[in-house]
């Protein structure tokens, strides 16, 4: 336990910010949840509500806020394409308005804060596997820019205000991760081929399916979180956050649809923009100055996350009585303590 904190997760009632928010709680902090719910759900936070060490607040990130926070953990941006291209220039503002608000919020009450970043700072790269040094291949004008760059952008911001403020800063760029409560309709490829493969309709895969993405169970990436957010003054990042093993496109569908038992086929469709053919994280770097790597294999992921999502289609029935929940129970998998004394690696 870090001792107790008032710390602010903005985002905090989507898919990471929610379990983030879960582990801030466990660990004996006040919490304080921002979002504007436009990718968001309460429901994904409606079990923490009786704890008095919560609280939420509808709040948009592009408009200052004024709370006294001593940690920051920036999260808010709408992160599957399917939502951050829908309303492109407000991606852009809450990319780069948010981060200078957080940023802002951060000098004035000399909070550490922590910017998620994403792996999409690489666009479609030419360096494989991605380590932090690689500059990356982003088109700045492309239907994916508006949170490429606009993440791109945050990084340089949140680097400028430590620099020539002095604000603590913490960047993790964060690769493909996924769990119980993503959204049905995030488009995403896992959410997508297991609610595909559940209602036994065709898999859609983009391209021919030997394009490689690298898949990290959240329980994982938000110990990565903690562990970043506890490192020593001078490990700012930025630090890939992800699972270095990597799969073709299609063996995640094959895998989908036999962990299902579903009766889907596949179906190809035409490959999008600026899509990425290969994504794979460097994670040296967190191995080294985190003590961090993930634990849970793909199997056991999506066990869990398949499990979610059947509870999820069937209208929210979780148990033999049929009782329906607006939250299904959920076990985290073993999370390691992490200690306020720095890994050995990085004494």
């Amino acid at each position: 336990m870090h001792g107790q904190k008032r710390i602010m997760v903005t985002g905090g009632t989507g898919f990471l910010g929610s379990f983030l928010c879960e582990r801030l709680l466990r660990e004996g902090n006040d919490v304080l949840c921002v979002d504007n719910f436009y990718t968001g759900s309460r429901d994904n936070v409606l079990h923490l509500l009786d704890d008095p060490r919560f609280e939420i607040l509808r709040h948009d990130i592009t408009f200052p806020l004024y709370v006294e926070v001593d940690e920051i953990y920036n999260l808010a941006c709408p992160a599957s394409p399917v939502h951050y291209q829908h309303d492109p220039v407000q991606t852009v503002k809450t990319n780069v308005h948010g981060a200078i608000n957080m940023l802002g919020l951060a000098k004035r009450t000399k909070a550490k804060i922590f910017q998620a970043s994403t792996s999409e700072v690489y666009g479609d790269p030419a360096v494989h596997p991605q380590p932090e040094e690689y500059r990356g291949s982003v088109s700045p004008i492309g239907p994916r820019a508006c949170y490429d760059e606009g993440k791109r952008c945050a990084e340089t911001l949140f680097f400028d205000y430590h620099r020539q403020y002095g604000v603590e800063i913490r960047v993790a760029r964060i690769f493909n991760t996924y769990g119980p409560r993503m959204q049905t309709n995030d488009g995403r490829v896992v959410s997508n081929f297991i609610v595909q493969a559940l209602r036994n309709e065709p898999i859609t895969i983009f391209g021919d399916g030997r394009q490689t993405r690298s898949f990290c169970y959240v329980d994982d990436l938000i110990d990565g979180f903690i562990r970043l957010m506890a490192a020593p003054a001078g490990v700012t990042g930025p630090i890939n956050l992800g699972n270095p093993g990597e799969f073709q496109v299609r063996e995640l569908a094959e895998m989908v649809i036999e962990m299902t038992g579903s009766k889907s086929g596949i179906v190809f469709k035409t490959l999008p923009i600026d899509d990425p053919t290969q994504r794979k994280p460097d994670i040296s770097r967190a191995t080294q100055q985190l003590g961090w790597q993930p634990k849970v294999n793909l199997r056991e992921g999506l066990e869990r996350t398949i499990a979610y999502f059947e509870w999820k289609l069937s209208g929210g029935v979780n148990n033999r009585f049929n009782v329906k929940s607006r939250q299904m129970p959920y076990q985290h998998l073993a999370s390691p303590s992490v200690e306020l004394n720095a890994p050995e690696a990085i004494r």
